[in-house]
């Protein structure tokens, strides 16, 4: 394991405890006991604006948001992680409003590196995905995955991992599955593990 290996967990559910809280923690738990160092971050708990048209004014000259808004903390702690999991419960089919706000705020970032050849985030990193839904629809991860495959490979990150968990419905009932449990705990190891 490299020395200090520091994960970050990013919540996009607007509930705290919940299901996708609760294998978010299972995987930082993991990672904790190869002795990483890990942080998370409720999304739900910062103020994150929508993006508008004048994002893209300036885009070459500054690159991240100006909004003024917590953004510059979820930048900050992306940039400083070595390890980024991402979680989100589905919602219509995708990923939830707060994981989408998020990254459609990224879009100076992708702007940057796609079209002025200029890398916003120059730290490599690993990546993982966790999601619940309460249906078992594929196609609905599926969904959810290309997003942040997509927003992954904006910011540097290598996808490296992902976690679905489909049928939980109702808040908790996670914890009836020690199998997916057990896959969380050993996803955070492995991580940090390389």
């Amino acid at each position: 394991m490299k020395q200090n290996m520091k994960m970050l967990g990013i919540c996009a559910s607007p509930r705290k405890n919940g299901n996708t809280d609760i294998l978010l923690e299972k995987v930082l738990e993991g990672a904790r006991a190869r002795g990483g160092q890990t942080e998370k971050i409720f999304l739900s708990d910062l103020n994150i604006s929508p993006l508008e048209e004048k994002e893209y004014e300036n885009a070459a000259k500054e690159g991240l948001s100006e909004a003024g808004d917590d953004m510059r903390i979820v930048f900050s702690k992306i940039e400083e992680c070595d390890v980024l999991v991402m979680a989100s419960p589905i919602f219509f089919g995708s990923l939830s409003a707060q994981a989408k706000t998020m990254i459609d705020r990224f879009q100076r970032v992708w702007l940057a590196k796609n079209i002025l050849k200029k890398e916003i985030f120059q730290k490599k990193k690993k990546g993982a995905f966790i999601s619940v839904e309460a249906t078992n629809r594929e196609d609905f991860f599926q969904n959810a995955k290309s997003i942040i495959r997509n927003f992954f490979a904006t910011i540097n990150v290598k996808y490296d991992g992902e976690l679905f968990c489909g049928g939980v419905d109702k808040k908790g009932k996670v914890m009836e599955n020690p199998e997916v449990l057990k896959k969380a705990r050993e996803l955070g190891a492995r991580l940090v593990n390389g």
